[in-house]
């Protein structure tokens, strides 16, 4: 019976269809717009700015398939360490040196981390997205998967039209509504927008100097530690205690004590040691780990996914000269879509472990249940979710005879 529920589980979630409204978008539009007026802006403007605006498919599709997601650690590192964009990189870095040193000594932002900002946001100014950003976030919005979330950032859009930051043709941006050379939302740019090359005009279009302060504004008012490092590669032993990654965190000097030495074994200093850190396996204990600082959490900030936060770290690390990573990535067993990742929270719920709502995102909650449900059945803890994970607890959860299963038997875990 156990594992016809949990097939049945999976089968559900399979066709769980895609979030929408009963709402028109019309309807949706019509409402939104009697709310901005509401709000105090000018109505011609809240018409000019919306008139004829219609759903965007393209943005549901892209906001299903996001690349941090659904392709591989490695995969994902790879276009990221690609000698074209390390090439751009260090180019950029000796073009605009002046710039770089004059920012990053105001705001106690390295110039390589600027510089890999740039890089992964539009390829150094290139690529800054062709989206109309009002249709995209007005897309969102209509979706309602993110719906507050979205009407915020059309709202702060009105306000940067009502100021004459930019005009309603320079709204263009990528799918999910980031403008500007280093992907600002509207509410960020209201927030952090600088005026660097003081010409009246916050401009991250078109002005590599307001982008990359803007940017640099928006890390050190996050917490920016000019004297730390966003993290550094560590290796491991086998009898390493797992199950306090990603949640945990102890002084290096703690990590060190548990067995952790740095990748390129020169020896940890006394400050290092007396630092606070969180241990991350991007993919899994067989993968390269790291000891990440609070900036790295601050990276994350500007985009809440570790595999780009880890990705400005490494990029920022080869374009300061050093090596990006010295352990060897796994091979992979395929990345879970959203679908399994439901059907394995779901399965979860029903042994006992908590990781929280099924909505097929691999949260830390999903991977603080998962690691839960490794120590309990004798496997690594490390939470990383992949196809051999997936068969494996799916397998044990249908089985409850061939392992302990469930807070009632894992000592309360």
């Amino acid at each position: 019976m156990r594992i016809l529920r949990v097939f049945v589980l999976y089968m559900c979630a399979l066709a769980t269809p895609a979030l929408s409204t009963e709402a028109s978008f019309d309807t949706w539009l019509a409402d939104f717009k009697t709310r901005a007026i509401a709000a105090g802006f000018d109505e011609a403007l809240v018409t000019q700015t919306f008139d004829g605006l219609t759903p965007d498919p393209d943005v549901l599709e892209r906001d299903g398939a996001q690349p941090e997601f659904t392709r591989t650690i490695a995969d994902y590192l790879k276009g990221v360490l690609s000698d074209a964009r390390i090439n751009a990189g260090r180019n950029m870095l000796t073009e605009h040196a002046a710039l770089f040193d004059e920012i990053s000594t105001f705001y106690h932002v390295p110039a390589s981390v600027l510089s890999a900002v740039w890089g992964l946001e539009s390829a150094y100014g290139r690529f800054q997205g062709n989206f109309d950003v009002v249709r995209s976030l007005a897309t969102l919005a209509h979706d309602g998967r993110r719906r507050a979330w979205a009407e915020g950032e059309l709202m702060a859009i009105l306000k940067i039209l009502n100021n004459g930051h930019a005009s309603r043709d320079e709204l263009k941006g990528a799918w999910a509504g980031a403008m500007g050379q280093t992907q600002f939302l509207p509410t960020s740019y209201l927030d952090y927008a600088v005026d660097w090359d003081r010409d009246g005009r916050k401009d991250i279009w078109t002005s590599s100097a307001d982008a990359l302060a803007s940017t640099a504004y928006y890390l050190s008012r996050h917490g920016w530690k000019g004297d730390e490092p966003w993290g550094v590669e560590v290796e491991i032993p086998d009898s390493f205690p797992f199950e306090l990654a990603e949640d945990s965190v102890l002084s290096i000097g703690s990590w060190s004590v548990r067995g952790a030495v740095k990748a390129d074994h020169t020896i940890w200093s006394m400050v290092e040691q007396s630092r606070p850190a969180w241990l991350i396996l991007p993919a899994g204990y067989k993968g390269p780990a790291f000891l990440v600082s609070k900036n790295f959490r601050v990276i994350k900030r500007y985009n809440n996914s570790t595999a780009y936060a880890l990705g400005v770290g490494l990029l920022s690390e080869v374009l300061d000269g050093r090596q990006a990573v010295r352990a060897s990535w796994p091979s992979s067993t395929g990345r879970l879509s959203r679908t399994q990742i439901k059907a394995l929270q779901n399965a979860l719920t029903q042994a006992g472990f908590d990781p929280g709502k099924p909505d097929g995102i691999s949260g830390p909650r999903t991977r603080r249940a998962l690691r839960a449900f490794q120590r309990a059945n004798g496997l690594v803890p490390d939470g990383f979710l992949d196809r051999a994970i997936f068969d494996k607890a799916l397998l044990v959860l249908a089985n409850p005879g061939n392992a302990p299963i469930g807070q009632s038997q894992n000592g309360g875990q």
